[in-house]
C-alpha cells in the first residue's frame, strides 16, 4: 500500500485543501471542514495516501456533508489499513446504487457495473467509454450513467476519446478478491471477466474482419505505406484491441478448447483475416505468439496421420484433434509466411496459400481465396518439411550462427558486416549488430546470454550487449582474419581462432589478453571443454594454460553435426541435404540444428534423440 512520508496529517490536510477548492463554489464555510473533521479523516486512513486521495475524491462529488458523514460512521481500523481502504471503496460502489432505483433497477445497475468494472480491470490496455461499450455489449450512455458517480476510483475524462483508468491498483486487487470486495453485487469473477471479454471479441472480430480491410486493392500494397488515418478508418480501436489480446484473454480465463466451440469456428473462417489485420497494425509477431498458446492450450485425443511424427503433437492428442491439429498447421504457416505477411498483408491471400504445401490444413480451408487471376499454380511440397520457419534480413550470405543458452535467440554473422539477434518464438529481427568493417566469420553467446561475440575478416573480436545491442568491447592482436569465437563456461574468457594460425585468450571484463596459442593452422573449430580447462579445436585439445597437461579422459562432445552435405549423428549420415539446403555455417543446440545459407536465409531442422530407422 502506497504511504506517504513525514506526517500522517500532511497529506491528508492537502487533500483538504484540494477539496476545499472544488466546494467553495456551492458556499460552503471558509474554515469547512473543521480541525476536528481533519483529524477524523487522519485517524481513519491509518497512514494510507490512496485512501485519503479516494475519501477526498468521494466526498467532493455530489451530497458532500452526507459521504463525508458516511465515511466518518464506518469503524475506524489503525491495525488493518488494507480494511479500511476495502471499507471506502465498498462505500464509494453502493452509493453509486441511487435511492429511488426499485430492486429490478438496481439489479440492472449493478449487473452493468459489474460487466463494465470487470472488463476495465481485466483489460491488457485501458479504453475508451466508446471502445469499452462494443467490447462489453452495453451502450455507451448505459455505462456512462453507471459509472457516474465513480470519480473517486476511476479517472474519466470529459474527452470521450481518452481511456478510463484506475486511480489505484489497489481497486484492481479488491474487486477480484471476493474476501475483500464481500458484497457480491460487486464481486468481478476474473477467470468469467477474462472469458466473456475472449467471447465479446471473436464475436466483434467475426462481425468486421474481411478480406483487404482497408481497400488496399493491389495485392503488392506494403503494409507501412498504409497511413495510420486509414487504418483507423477501417480498424477502431476497439477492433484493434480484439486483434491484439483475444487470445490473452482466452488463455486467463482458462476455458477448455474443443471442436465444437467458437475458438474453432473463428479460425476457420476468418484466421486469414486476424493474420491480414495484425499486419497492418504491425503486429504481425504477436500473431506467432498467439498461435503457439492456442497450442499450448488444446488437448487432443486424436494424431492425424500428417502429424503422427510429431511427438509433441502426439502428446497432447486427448480431446479436440481438429481444432489442435488446425492451430499446429497455423503455427507452420505463419512462421513459414511470417516475413511476407508481414511486409506485405493481402500476400497472406496470394504467396503465403500458394506456396503452403498441398495437405497444409489452412492451404484447403482457405484455397478458394488465391485470386482467380492466377491461372495455374505452382507444384509444391506435398507436406510441411522438417524447416520451421527462415529468418530474412541479411543482403548477403551468412557465415555463422549460434543459439543463445536458453534457446530464445539467435545470433548470425553474415558477409554484410553485420550480427543479427532473432527472436527464436517469433522469426522476429531484435538487433542488428553493426561495427565490423569486414565479413562476420563465427559469433558465440556467453552462457549468460548477456553478450555475444563475434569474430570477422577485419582482424577484430567484438563483444555486444544482447540486450541494448551495444559494443563492448573490441579486441585487437590477430594480424589476419578471425575464423572462430568461444566463452568460457563461466564467461570470463573469450578465445578466438585466427588465420594468422594462433589462437588467443581475452579477459571479457577488461578486453586484455591473456595468452597467445600458436597451432599451425586456422583454427576453425573451437570451444571450451565443460570444466573450462581446455580447448577444442580443428588441432586437437588445447590447454588454456601452456603448463597443463591433457586429461586422461575428456567430457564427451556433441555427436550431431554437418559434414560433406549431410546432417551426421554418432559417426552416421542421417540426412542429406539437397543444394538448396546446403550451408556456409551451422550451429547446433540439443536436437536442433541451424543452417545459414548464401542466399542470406537460414533453415532450422529438429531431431529427436534415438535410433534413426527407415
Amino acid at each position: 500500500m502506497q504511504r506517504k512520508p513525514g506526517s500522517k496529517s500532511g497529506y491528508t490536510s492537502y487533500e483538504v485543501a484540494v477539496l476545499k477548492l472544488d466546494v467553495e463554489e456551492r458556499k460552503f464555510d471558509l474554515e469547512w471542514p473543521g480541525g476536528k473533521t481533519i483529524e477524523a479523516l487522519v485517524e481513519h486512513a491509518s497512514g494510507l495516501f490512496i485512501w485519503a486521495a479516494t475519501a477526498c475524491r468521494f466526498i467532493g462529488g455530489h451530497f458532500t456533508e452526507k459521504r463525508l458523514s458516511t465515511i466518518l460512521g464506518g469503524d475506524i481500523s489503525t491495525t488493518a489499513p488494507e480494511r479500511g481502504l476495502d471499507a471506502i471503496y465498498l462505500k464509494v460502489l453502493q452509493s453509486s446504487i441511487r435511492v429511488d432505483f426499485d430492486e429490478s433497477e438496481m439489479n440492472e445497475h449493478c449487473r452493468i457495473l459489474r460487466k463494465a468494472l470487470g472488463a476495465i480491470v481485466t483489460l491488457f490496455v485501458s479504453l475508451s467509454i466508446d471502445s469499452l461499450a462494443r467490447l462489453v455489449k452495453i451502450t455507451a450512455k448505459d455505462i456512462d450513467e453507471s459509472l457516474e458517480d465513480l470519480h473517486a476510483i476511476l479517472d474519466i475524462r470529459k474527452e470521450r476519446h481518452l481511456p478510463i483508468r484506475l486511480h489505484h491498483p489497489s481497486f484492481r486487487d479488491f474487486l477480484l478478491n471476493r474476501k475483500r470486495c464481500d458484497d457480491l453485487r460487486f464481486w468481478v469473477n476474473e477467470s468469467t471477466a477474462h472469458e466473456l471479454m475472449a467471447n465479446n471479441c471473436i464475436d466483434l472480430l467475426s462481425g468486421e474482419l474481411r478480406r483487404d480491410i482497408c481497400g488496399l486493392h493491389e495485392p503488392g500494397a506494403i503494409a507501412r505505406d498504409v497511413s495510420d488515418q486509414k487504418i483507423e478508418i477501417f480498424l477502431s480501436t476497439a477492433l484493434q484491441y480484439a486483434c491484439r489480446y483475444w487470445v490473452q484473454h482466452l488463455k486467463k480465463s482458462d476455458s477448455q478448447l474443443e471442436d465444437s466451440g467458437k475458438t474453432y469456428n473463428f479460425l476457420r473462417q476468418h484466421l486469414l483475416h486476424w493474420f491480414e489485420a495484425l499486419s497492418l497494425l504491425g503486429k504481425i509477431s504477436e500473431a506467432v505468439l498467439a498461435i503457439q498458446v492456442l497450442e499450448d492450450m488444446t488437448d487432443v485425443s486424436y494424431v492425424s496421420e500428417d502429424f503422427r511424427h510429431c511427438t509433441d503433437y502426439i502428446a497432447k492428442a486427448k480431446k479436440s484433434p481438429n481444432l489442435h491439429a488446425f492451430i499446429y498447421d497455423s503455427k507452420r504457416f505463419i512462421l513459414y509466411n511470417r516475413s511476407i505477411i508481414e511486409e506485405a498483408p493481402l500476400q497472406t491471400y496470394c504467396s503465403a496459400l500458394m506456396f503452403t504445401p498441398e495437405k497444409s490444413i489452412v492451404r484447403k480451408q482457405f484455397e478458394n481465396h488465391i485470386p482467380s487471376w492466377i491461372c495455374k499454380k505452382p507444384r509444391v511440397q506435398v507436406k510441411w518439411d522438417a524447416t520451421l520457419q527462415t529468418l530474412e534480413g541479411h543482403s548477403c550470405s551468412v557465415n555463422s550462427v549460434a543459439f543463445s543458452p536458453d534457446g530464445k535467440l539467435v545470433a548470425s554473422g553474415s558477409r554484410d558486416k553485420t550480427v543479427r539477434l532473432w527472436d527464436t518464438g517469433t522469426g522476429v529481427q531484435l538487433q542488428m549488430l553493426e561495427g565490423h568493417s569486414h565479413w562476420v566469420s563465427s559469433v558465440a553467446f556467453s552462457p549468460d546470454g548477456k553478450l555475444v561475440a563475434s569474430g570477422s575478416w577485419d582482424k577484430t573480436v567484438r563483444l555486444w550487449d544482447t540486450g541494448t545491442g551495444v559494443q563492448l568491447q573490441m579486441l585487437k592482436g590477430h594480424s589476419r582474419s578471425v575464423h572462430s569465437v568461444a566463452f568460457s563456461p563461466d564467461g570470463k574468457l573469450v578465445a578466438s581462432g585466427s588465420r594468422d594460425e594462433t589462437v588467443r585468450l581475452w579477459d571479457t571484463g577488461t578486453g586484455v589478453q591473456l595468452q597467445m596459442l600458436e597451432v599451425g593452422i586456422t583454427t576453425r573449430t573451437l570451444s571450451f571443454s565443460t570444466s573450462g580447462q581446455y580447448l577444442i579445436t580443428d588441432r586437437g585439445i588445447l590447454g588454456v594454460s601452456s603448463l597443463q597437461s591433457l586429461p586422461h579422459h575428456l567430457e564427451r562432445l556433441r555427436t550431431l553435426f554437418v559434414s560433406n552435405n549431410c546432417v551426421v549423428e554418432e559417426g552416421a549420415n542421417i540426412l542429406w541435404l539437397p543444394p538448396d539446403y546446403r550451408a556456409t555455417c551451422v550451429a547446433v543446440r540439443d536436437g536442433m540444428v541451424v543452417l545459414g545459407h548464401s542466399s542470406g536465409g537460414m533453415s532450422f531442422l529438429e531431431f529427436k534423440e534415438g535410433l534413426k530407422i527407415v
